[in-house]
């Protein structure tokens, strides 16, 4: 058997590590995590001389510093914590430490990630695709569900939940004759939302169809097979599918049309307070993200055409 240059783990790490597997039921692959960290916990002991059983606070802060400089990820950084932390708390209730060095210790926030957006030029090949020999209803089905997610940045509820007309029992609507959307979005708000003309286009091409599917008494915009209401889930599929054919660079999904279309408005418009309108958003803090998101695009326009940002 190779030689390694692991130190010895204390045995009480081996007992807490069964103890996590017999009481808590922890699953396999958190297992090999908690294992992992407390072997790295073990290494930095060993290499300074550190006694587990009397490890202080501060030099706990110091570990999870060095490991943050040296690349350790928040999130790795918070999982590792809470293995140290479920030690010293077992540890304590076996009586063998006087307190929890990790108990007030966390981990960096880590930055909440941007939102995905297509490019224009791809979000348009999505909108314009046409499958060879494909079911027409399908067809007129799926464009109209790429026109009203990145053309009307709806979320998939509000996508689903639209009527063909409005009424007392209805979530949202469309109003064809003025060219826009009612739509309820989160919180119960409703908001108008302005119809382009694909979309209306879309639409015109779709409500025919529509109503050779369509049961009797079916309210809904978009509906299926059986002529019943459309689910996110079906929308979530179709639109993969569509993608793949069209020959996306990444996978697809609702939200990414949404994000798609707030940061394509706002590049054009530079107008957060409508953009913030035609999303829904409560608080413009959270339309803000788009901003960022344009950012990074006139930092690529730069880093691609500015003199001083060429390399030698």
């Amino acid at each position: 058997m190779p030689a390694t240059n692991l130190p010895p783990r204390p045995e009480f790490l081996t007992a807490y590590l069964a103890w996590c597997q017999v009481q808590r039921r922890l699953a396999g692959r958190t297992l090999t995590i908690y294992s992992e960290a407390l072997q790295r916990l073990a290494q930095l002991a060993e290499r300074d001389q550190v006694e587990l059983l009397s490890l202080s606070t501060q030099q706990a802060r110091r570990w999870v510093a060095e490991l943050h400089r040296g690349g350790l990820a928040p999130r790795s950084l918070a999982l590792m914590l809470s293995a140290w932390r479920g030690l010293y708390r077992w540890l304590g209730s076996e009586q063998r430490v006087a307190f929890n060095p990790i108990e007030g210790l966390r981990a960096p926030k880590a930055g909440k990630p941007l939102p995905k957006a297509l490019s224009v030029d791809d979000s348009v090949q999505l909108a314009e695709f046409k499958s060879e020999g494909g079911d027409p209803i399908n067809e007129a089905r799926d464009r109209l569900i790429v026109e009203l997610l990145y053309g009307c940045g709806l979320r998939v509820a509000e996508l689903v939940g639209l009527d063909v007309q409005g009424s007392a029992a209805a979530a949202g609507w469309v109003e064809l004759g003025n060219a826009e959307l009612q739509v309820l979005g989160k919180g119960s708000k409703r908001r108008s939302v302005p119809l382009g003309r694909a979309a209306l286009e879309a639409l015109e091409q779709w409500l025919p169809l529509r109503q050779r599917i369509a049961k009797a008494d079916e309210p809904a915009l978009l509906v299926g097979p059986r002529g019943a209401r459309f689910q996110a889930g079906q929308v979530r599929l179709r639109l993969k599918a569509r993608a793949l054919a069209a020959g996306m660079p990444s996978h697809v999904h609702p939200h990414m049309l949404r994000h798609s279309f707030a940061s394509h408005l706002l590049q054009s418009s530079g107008d957060l307070r409508a953009v913030q309108e035609l999303l829904g958003h409560a608080n413009i803090a959270t339309t803000q993200v788009y901003t960022k998101l344009d950012f990074q695009h006139l930092a690529k326009v730069y880093d691609a055409a500015h003199p001083r940002a060429k390399k030698k």
